[in-house]
């Protein structure tokens, strides 16, 4: 397309020359633009830390946990999105009103290039953002999962996915495996104590092989094999002083109640991670909608600001 040179051209340049050299200039400016977006940016990490201050403040020692996660969930959800108009229509009206002043374009084009500079502003203000919490929740996450993994190696305990997996020494000083091994070796009510430190060492040698017993069985949920289930009652006989029925029934009584046990926490994972994947879920849809009132806020205040510039 051909552009006419002549001021005589365009109304107003006819009337001031001076209105010409403003004609051929850029429409978008990339100060305002990058203004507007570091002050919503920076105005947004102000209100998320005020934000976080309040959140803290609404959990109550009185409440049930329930309670205080559907509350700090409502009003963080409340909040982020007041955050996002907020913060973003900070940044669309500092757009505005900081880019050059158009002279010689009409009304509807200065009202699209005002909303641009407000959507870009947002844009910059967002990814600007983002970058800052990626990193921050990325080392606060990677932080974390060194601590857990310290924690765990320092007590010694192991997931229920490397109990059945057949480690029966750490297994034995994780729960619920070796308590149901203690169980099993539980003298009777009325018998004698037991052994001091003399035969300590003699006893961890049958409680090991029965986790190791346990084990080979519970990791793929099948009952116990009649010969394990012989060689453990003659074990829980020999060191209880139970009848050999008795002992085969407490036998088949404990293993059962860890099949149990292990379906429970199984179940309880599950449900976790489902529950987990639900509040993802809804997590995303609000940021979706919050970042769709944010650019439209920043829009919005952009075209005002501008309006308000040109005056």
């Amino acid at each position: 397309m051909n552009y006419a040179k002549d001021p005589a051209d365009y109304p107003l340049a006819a009337k001031d020359p001076a209105l010409f050299v403003h004609q051929h200039e850029g429409a978008v400016s990339w100060g305002a633009v990058f203004a507007g977006g570091v002050g919503a940016a920076a105005f947004a990490l102000i209100l998320l830390t005020l934000g976080t201050g309040l959140g803290l403040t609404s959990i109550s020692p009185w409440s049930t946990g329930a309670s205080n996660a559907k509350a700090l969930g409502f009003a963080a959800v409340v909040w982020v999105c007041v955050t996002s108009i907020l913060t973003s229509g900070l940044g669309g009206y500092l757009a505005g009103r900081l880019r050059r002043r158009w002279l010689a374009v009409d009304a509807d084009e200065i009202h699209f290039r005002d909303t641009a500079h407000g959507f870009l502003s947002w844009a910059v203000a967002t990814l600007f953002t983002a970058a800052i919490l990626t990193s921050v929740v990325s080392g606060v996450v990677r932080t974390g999962a060194q601590t857990a993994a310290t924690t765990a190696a320092a007590s010694g305990s192991v997931t229920m996915e490397a109990m059945q997996r057949g480690n029966p020494a750490a297994g034995m000083n994780t729960w619920p495996l070796g308590y149901f091994v203690d169980s099993l070796f539980r003298m009777p009510a009325g018998s004698p104590p037991p052994a001091t430190a003399a035969t300590t060492g003699s006893n961890e040698t049958p409680r090991a092989e029965t986790a190791r017993i346990f084990l080979n069985s519970a990791a793929t949920g099948d009952p116990l094999s009649p010969e394990d289930t012989a060689y453990l009652s003659q074990l829980v006989a020999q060191r209880t002083g139970l009848a050999p029925d008795a002992a085969q029934a407490r036998v088949t009584t404990t293993y059962t109640r860890l099949l149990q046990k292990i379906s429970a926490m199984n179940t309880a994972a599950k449900s976790a991670a489902d529950e987990a994947r639900k509040i993802t879920i809804g997590v995303s849809l609000w940021l979706f909608i919050s970042l769709l009132m944010g650019a439209f806020s920043a829009s919005l205040m952009a075209t005002y600001g501008g309006r308000v510039r040109q005056l």
